[in-house]
């Protein structure tokens, strides 16, 4: 799968995605500093699954209707590296399929799937 991780998804879960074959793109490693707008755009143009933690793209999918190609957003209570990953790892396993075009919201205790028309 390909999957673009905004700034505040750590190098380390990058390097686990790429090791588990996945391709990477990190906005800390190769675009530090680009906006919200930016990312969200590259990620539908360039068909990336958007990882984040940032509440914002909620509000870009809902309120502003913007497209995109499938976003992950993370609500964790423990933003560890290590958590991060065993979640993606759950995730990866159980719901790989659904991935695409979906605004999934992931905590510690439930995934939940929100299909958004583009």
């Amino acid at each position: 799968m390909r999957f673009l991780l905004d700034e505040n998804t750590s190098i380390v879960v990058a390097r686990w995605l790429r090791s588990q074959g996945h391709e990477v793109f990190s906005v800390y490693e190769e675009a530090r500093g680009i906006d919200d707008d930016e990312i969200i755009q590259k990620a539908f143009d360039e068909i990336w699954i958007l990882i984040t933690s940032d509440k914002d793209f909620g509000e870009k999918v809902y309120r502003e209707r913007r497209s995109h190609r499938g976003i992950i957003l993370l609500r964790l209570e423990n933003e560890r590296s290590a958590n991060k990953i065993d979640i993606l790892k759950s995730l990866l396993e159980n719901y790989s399929e659904q991935l695409s075009d979906n605004f999934v919201v992931v905590t510690e205790k439930q995934v939940r799937f929100a299909k958004v028309q583009s």
